[in-house]
C-alpha cells in the first residue's frame, strides 16, 4: 500500500481521508487539535461544496443539521437595503457539525495521530510516501517545501464571529457595510443566528482576545444600525472567536516532489466570498479520487492543473471584495455607486 501522510485534520484533511481509496492507500493524519470546534461558527455550503460531500457519502446528513439561505440583503451602515438578491442553492452549516460528520466518514483503518507538526525532517514516517499540506493558512508543509518566502500574509483586518441561540431578526438578514467595517447576519441551523464582523485593528497579530475585539466592536459600530448593535449586545466572548486574518502567497504550484497542498494551506483567501471551506472540500475530494484513479505523479498534476487557476481567481476576486466592502476613503463614492446600482 502506498502511504499518504495528512498534516491537518480539519475540514480538508478529514474529507481528503474519507475519500482516499482504503485499499490501495495506507493513510495517517496528524491533528493538532483533535475533536469539535469549541467556539461554534457556520460555513456556506455553496453547490460545488455539496458536490463534494454527496461524493463522500455524507450530504444528506449536512442537509438534515443546516439552514437554507434566502434573501441576503447588502445594506449601509444604517440597515437600508441595496439590493436584495435571493440567494439559491446555499446551505449555512456548523463548522462543528461539518467537522463531526467528516470525522465519520473516515475509514477505520486511517491512523489519527495527535499534536502539533512543528517541522518537517528529512527522514522518517513523514518523509515517506506523499505528504499532504491540510494544515491552514501558517501550514508547515508549506513552509518546509515551498521556503520561507511562501509564509502567510497579514491583512490589516480583524475578523470575529459567532452564532447567537436565537432566530434571525425580521429584516436584518444580509451583510451591513459601513466606514471601514463589515457587519453580517445570516440564518443558523436550529433556527439561530450567525454573525460575523470585519475591521481595521492592531491587535495580535497572535493570541487576539475575544472579550478585547468584541468591546472594541460595539464601539465600532455604536453609531450602526440597530440590528447590528442588537447582536453585539447578546454576544459573549466565550461564544466569540476573534482572528486576525492571514491569507497564503500566490505559490505558482501546489505540488512539489513528494507534497502536494490543500485548503488553506494552499490558497488561504480573505473570508468575503464565503468559499474558503467550500474550496477546501472541493480540493479534497478533487485529490482524492484522481490519486484513487491515476498514478500519483499523473493525478497530482492533472490535480495542480484543475485547481490552481481555479482558486487563483477566487483568491483574487475575494481581496477585491475585501477592499470594497472594507473601503474608507472611499466609502462614500462606493455608496453612491452602489445606490446609483440599485436604482
Amino acid at each position: 500500500m502506498e502511504a499518504i501522510t495528512i498534516i491537518g485534520g480539519g475540514i480538508a484533511g478529514l474529507a481528503l481521508a474519507a475519500g482516499l481509496d482504503r485499499d490501495r492507500f495506507d493513510v495517517t493524519i496528524h491533528e493538532q487539535r483533535p475533536g469539535l470546534p469549541t467556539v461554534e461558527t457556520s460555513l456556506a455550503m455553496w453547490p460545488e461544496a455539496q458536490g463534494s460531500l454527496a461524493v463522500l457519502g455524507i450530504l444528506p446528513e449536512i442537509r438534515a443539521v443546516g439552514a437554507t439561505f434566502g434573501g441576503m440583503a447588502l445594506r449601509d451602515a444604517a440597515g437600508d437595503a441595496w439590493v436584495s438578491p435571493e440567494v439559491r442553492g446555499v446551505l449555512g452549516v456548523s463548522r462543528a457539525d461539518l467537522i463531526r460528520l467528516l470525522g465519520a466518514a473516515v475509514p477505520r483503518n486511517v491512523r489519527r495521530a495527535e499534536g502539533k507538526v512543528d517541522d518537517i525532517p528529512a527522514t522518517g514516517p513523514l518523509a515517506a510516501g506523499l505528504l499532504v499540506g491540510a494544515d491552514g493558512v501558517h501550514s508547515v508543509v508549506r513552509r518546509a517545501f515551498w521556503g520561507p518566502k511562501a509564509n502567510a500574509r497579514l491583512t490589516p483586518y480583524v475578523a470575529l464571529r459567532g452564532i447567537l441561540p436565537v432566530p434571525v431578526e425580521a429584516n436584518a438578514g444580509g451583510e451591513y457595510w459601513g466606514r471601514g467595517q463589515l457587519f453580517g447576519i445570516t440564518p443558523a441551523s436550529s433556527g439561530r443566528t450567525y454573525w460575523y464582523a470585519s475591521f481595521r485593528s492592531e491587535l495580535g497579530p497572535a493570541g487576539v482576545g475575544a472579550a478585547e475585539v468584541l468591546a472594541r466592536a460595539r464601539e465600532r459600530f455604536d453609531a450602526g444600525a440597530p440590528a447590528v448593535r442588537n447582536v453585539l449586545e447578546q454576544a459573549t466572548p466565550e461564544s466569540t472567536l476573534a482572528q486576525r486574518i492571514w491569507t497564503a502567497p500566490d505559490l505558482g504550484s501546489f505540488v512539489r516532489p513528494g507534497a502536494v497542498l490543500v485548503g488553506d494551506a494552499a490558497h488561504g483567501m480573505t473570508p468575503n466570498l464565503g468559499r474558503g471551506a467550500c474550496e477546501a472540500l472541493v480540493d479534497a475530494v478533487t485529490l482524492a479520487e484522481l490519486l484513487n484513479t491515476r498514478p500519483v505523479g499523473e493525478a497530482l498534476r492533472e490535480y495542480n492543473r484543475q485547481r490552481l487557476l481555479r482558486t487563483r481567481l477566487l483568491r483574487v476576486a475575494s481581496s477585491a471584495m475585501t477592499r470594497l466592502a472594507l473601503a474608507e476613503r472611499a466609502q462614500p463614492l462606493r455608496d453612491r455607486l452602489l445606490r446609483l446600482a440599485a436604482r
